[in-house]
């Protein structure tokens, strides 16, 4: 006895609207991406004091001096580790309204700047108001 079987439909995926669609895709993409352009860059030098002519004499800052070894210098006056925050008072009390600048060596280990903020914290004097130098070892 035969029994009448159903045909056999094979499963196919149509090919060509799929092709459709991924190249209405591509275009889309390639339209819409924007290429990269490299930026062009410009060149800045910025001044330095030496570059700036003035007539204007500016205020006279008393100098704290610290080379790559670490010791410190208030103006001329070598300055005994650990007692700069009481030559910084003294100094103070001797010269009202001078201000300070501090100018550090490139080399110098960050622990001693780091004592001499806390010095000059400790002697009562904001580290706002004193501006900072750092000298490179070729000056």
């Amino acid at each position: 006895m035969r029994f009448q079987r159903p045909p056999k439909i094979q499963k196919t995926a149509q090919i060509v609207p799929l092709i459709d669609i991924l190249l209405v895709l591509l275009i889309y993409f390639i339209v819409t991406t924007q290429t990269k352009k490299p930026r062009d860059v410009m060149r800045i030098e910025l001044p330095t004091v030496h570059e700036m002519p003035s007539d204007k004499e500016m205020a006279t800052r008393s100098v704290i001096r610290m080379d790559a070894s670490g010791k410190v210098m208030l103006d001329s006056m070598a300055v005994p580790d650990g007692l700069l925050d009481s030559y910084l008072q003294a100094f103070m009390k001797q010269n009202p309204g001078r201000k300070l600048e501090l100018e550090a060596d490139k080399g110098m280990p960050i622990e001693r700047l780091l004592g001499v903020w806390d010095a000059l914290t400790k002697a009562g004097i904001q580290i706002k108001d004193v501006p900072a130098r750092i000298r490179r070892p070729d000056q």
